[in-house]
């Protein structure tokens, strides 16, 4: 395994910050879900309500979600079935792990090109929430699409690690620890 050149370590850095600032924008989706639901509570005990809260409970958990799956793919943490690959070495798991990086990557592509595309839709028709908040759908809808573009991005990135034979592999099988 040969060292990065300088541009590799540039854009290593570039796509590991764009990971962890998904993460932390996904944790901050999360802490909008907990004020979402508090401010739900305090209302039913307090006697007023704020319309909109479990819609924008809704959109908060949707975001926190999709921001969340390149750092979760990054770091390993995705639940993987290694049944059969697990029981394969050399040529033929590098084979399998490319395949399904492949595949994963395609599939990422077009997940990210369709939500893409609903966002865009939303925006040029106007789509509204039907809840009693009225919102634009394509803005909820950001966080989805960017959490797609860069999961598609992080499969790449995988895909063309795993080429290079620069990928991290789990090399004590330890990764079941890790879904637990």
């Amino acid at each position: 395994m040969r060292a990065p050149a300088r541009g590799h370590k540039t854009m290593r850095r570039f796509l590991d910050f764009l990971y962890d600032a998904a993460a932390w924008a996904a944790a901050l989706a999360m802490i909008g879900v907990l004020l979402m639901v508090l401010t739900s509570i305090l209302g039913r005990l307090l006697s007023f309500h704020l319309p909109g809260t479990d819609a924008y409970a809704g959109y908060s958990m949707a975001a926190a979600g999709f921001l969340a799956l390149a750092h979760t793919l990054k770091k390993g943490e995705h639940i993987r079935v290694t049944l059969i690959i697990g029981r394969l070495t050399g040529g033929a798991r590098r084979g399998v792990e490319l395949w399904s990086l492949a595949v994963a990557t395609l599939l990422a592509g077009l997940f990210a090109f369709y939500s893409c595309r609903l966002v865009w839709q939303s925006q040029l028709f106007n789509d509204m929430s039907t809840s009693n908040d009225a919102t634009p759908l394509w803005i909820p809808q950001l966080g989805m699409a960017i959490g797609t573009v860069l999961l598609f991005m992080a499969f790449i990135d995988e895909l063309l690690l795993e080429l290079q034979g620069r990928r991290q592999h789990d090399a004590h099988g330890e990764e079941a620890l890790h879904n637990e």
